[in-house]
């Protein structure tokens, strides 16, 4: 690890000087970790840093956090984008199933929440992603046995996970103007070119590097972000989790595991176990994309999954309600 370069990345990153050394510990720690696989902290293969963290977890260690913050910088430092696939990997809505035991306790009552959930322990942060699906079969059948499918689905919809970030520009955007399916063909060529620009840098878009097959598959699905007006809805379809590896793949099980983002539920898509997940959790995914209409019409609106791979589908399709005064704008 060449250290002093690296304190010198993170302290024009605007990294706090003791953060800086928590990060340097936990790396060195990791380091350690490595050697007796003779591997080092600038080479290792995919899984090390799961087998890592769960080791940490195993032993009580409350590092983890640290540690991923720490990788993903020391990734961006080296331009090793495969550190930062995997930690997206693992630490993907890591805090979801916190927060619906939080929303539980708010909207019916901290002893309800505690029967939910008594003797089932929340995965922490840093287990293997493919485990996590087993907790959420479980969850998801008590809470509907307590509260019912409707309720069950009312604790979801706001999205239990996740921001839409900045979207500042995308909303002055939409008012200057003044037209949605204009809106929707700016928002997408900009994707486009967003795309384009990570193919040309070799970085990536989320948790995935893109190449000319993915901005083929995007030019070629209209609806995939951030959507097409279909009458009084907008039909907005997610870029798979895994685009090339949707596209390679024949099997249609595998196209929806690679199309999922939510790692609470990808496991059960990969093993097959998924119908023993309540295809409503998708709600939570439509939550995600409703934060982002909210904003842009500036008033809550309705979203509805269509197709998941809980429903059976190989993408994640979602209708947008447009408000009645939007709608007038485009008859």
């Amino acid at each position: 690890m060449d250290e002093n370069n690296f304190r010198e990345f993170l302290s024009k990153n605007n990294v706090a000087t003791e953060k800086i050394a928590s990060f340097i510990l936990r790396l060195k720690e990791f380091d350690d970790f490595l050697k007796y696989k003779d591997y080092n902290i600038d080479s290792f293969p995919k899984g090390e840093i799961i087998n890592y963290t769960e080791y940490l977890i195993t032993n009580s260690k409350d590092t983890v956090f640290d540690l991923l913050r720490a990788l993903i910088n020391y990734g961006n430092f080296i331009k090793n984008y495969d550190y930062i696939v995997e930690i997206i990997d693992i630490s993907e809505s890591y805090n979801a199933m916190d927060n619906l035991n939080q929303r539980i306790a708010e909207k019916f009552g901290e002893k309800l929440r505690d029967k939910i959930f008594d003797n089932i322990e929340i995965p922490p942060l840093g287990v293997d992603p493919e485990k996590k699906p087993e907790f959420t079969k479980a969850i998801l059948k008590r809470l509907e046995e307590k509260i019912g499918k409707e309720k069950s689905i009312e604790l979801l919809k706001p999205c239990l996970h996740g921001r839409p970030g900045d979207i500042k520009k995308d909303r002055e955007d939409f008012l200057r103007l003044n037209d949605i399916d204009e809106f929707l063909k700016l928002k997408k060529q900009e994707l486009i070119g967003r795309l384009q620009q990570h193919q040309k840098e070799g970085t990536l878009e989320f948790a995935q590097y893109i190449n000319e097959e993915v901005i083929d598959f995007v030019k070629k699905n209209p609806s995939i972000n951030p959507g097409i007006r279909e009458g009084d809805k907008i039909i907005t379809t997610k870029l798979p989790y895994q685009t090339k590896r949707h596209m390679k793949t024949k099997d249609k099980r595998m196209k929806g595991f690679y199309s999922c983002y939510c790692p609470w539920v990808r496991g059960a898509i990969k093993n097959g176990t998924d119908q023993e997940i309540s295809s409503y959790f998708c709600y939570c995914s439509a939550g995600y994309t409703k934060k982002y209409w909210d904003i842009i019409f500036d008033q809550p609106v309705e979203v509805e999954p269509i197709e998941t791979p809980l429903t059976g589908g190989t993408l994640c399709k979602f209708a947008v309600q447009i408000p009645k005064e939007f709608q007038k704008k485009i008859e």
